[in-house]
């Protein structure tokens, strides 16, 4: 083996010590993929993506409800989206504060 190929090698290693580093650090902490840190956010604060889905279902229910003309069911249900939409906030609020309490 060259001197040079040894050489640009060892400077080509050097680019790449982020490399190591990062394989290093999944020994002591593996990554985790979106969808553990979607499953454990869950866990955590589990107000969240049941507000996400009452607020999704009144949101498409009240729309199917303007177009066939049921317009007071269809306000009821913009009024009942906004209030799921406001134990959503609530519960990302209270979550993320109980997190900063917790560190």
């Amino acid at each position: 083996m060259s001197p040079q190929i040894k050489e640009l090698n060892e400077q080509e290693l050097s680019k790449f010590e982020w490399l190591n580093l990062q394989k290093e650090m999944d020994e002591v902490l593996p990554q985790e993929t979106k969808w553990d840190k979607l499953i454990r956010k869950c866990k955590n604060n589990p107000v969240v993506p049941i507000g996400a889905v009452a607020t999704t279902v009144a949101l498409s229910y009240g729309l199917w409800c303007f177009r066939t003309g049921q317009v007071k069911m269809s306000q009821k249900m913009m009024r009942t989206r906004v209030g799921a939409q406001a134990v959503t906030i609530l519960a990302l609020v209270f979550g993320y504060v109980y997190g900063l309490e917790r560190k």
